[in-house]
């Protein structure tokens, strides 16, 4: 693929899409917007990021954000972009969720010093099929009604819904091919812009397309063999040697598909 090419493709990505926006996010700037407008806080400052955060369990299974912060309170924030219906997104974050917090605390800690998190998940649709742009899931008393608080929060942000706040407008950006604010939204909106007309951004997107073509590749090979497992074609021996997994690994990933 050309220069030329290279730049027909990106200027068809926008924000929502993972290959665009793993490199808009290794701005500080751009993820303090983002984060400032979904919680409705103009003032707070990430003081940290860390982009295409790769975090480890116990069991080896890896976790890749794309970007994690930390604010100038010391609360971890890790922002998440989905643009595929194919997940179950509530189970994703609790999982994400889950590695973070155990990554980020300090081992022997009190469970009171364990860090303050806020999930924040974009995606393309609402899945919850509620109307709102922004949904916030707080744990509940169920007998009493009442809002209980264990230092974790869960934000979901959608592009679909319009409903005229500062969030849906931002979600214009990210789904909307010229579409720009550089009043309201300057981070984001000059970001946006070099790499869908910027021509050093071009050799930079150049780098993520082989990735995102060696990921589907990856992604095919893999179908392909689940398939072939599936029909018997293969014993679960020479289905995890193929792709390099355990067993454990194996089936776990079958259960996702």
């Amino acid at each position: 693929m050309n220069c030329e090419e290279y730049a027909a493709w990106a200027r068809r990505l926008n924000p929502i899409d993972d290959a665009l926006f793993k490199k808009m996010a290794e701005d500080m700037d751009f993820c303090q917007e983002i984060i400032r407008v979904v919680l409705g806080d103009p003032d707070l400052q990430v003081i940290e990021l860390k982009n295409q955060d790769t975090v480890q369990n116990l069991q080896g299974r890896s976790v890749i954000l794309d970007a994690r912060c930390v604010d100038h309170l010391g609360n971890h924030i890790t922002v998440e972009v989905q643009k595929s219906d194919k997940d179950d997104h509530q189970r994703r974050i609790r999982y994400n969720s889950s590695c973070v917090t155990a990554n980020i605390t300090d081992p022997g800690s009190n469970f009171k010093d364990v860090p303050t998190l806020y999930a924040i998940y974009i995606s393309a649709n609402d899945f919850f099929g509620k109307g709102k742009t922004t949904y916030h899931i707080d744990r509940i008393l169920r007998e009493t009604g009442d809002v209980v608080d264990n230092g974790f929060y869960e934000i979901y942000v959608n592009a679909r819904i319009k409903d005229g706040s500062p969030t849906a407008e931002l979600m214009d950006i990210f789904i909307q091919d010229d579409t720009y604010d550089e009043k309201q939204f300057p981070a984001t909106s000059r970001r946006k812009r070099q790499f869908k007309e910027g021509q050093e951004e071009f050799q930079e997107m150049s780098s993520v397309m082989d990735e995102f073509k060696e990921y589907v590749i990856t992604l095919d090979r893999r179908q392909l063999i689940l398939a072939m497992y599936h029909d018997g074609e293969i014993t679960l021996h020479t289905a995890c040697k193929r792709l390099n997994l355990s067993e454990e690994e194996f089936l776990a990933l079958e259960a996702q598909e």
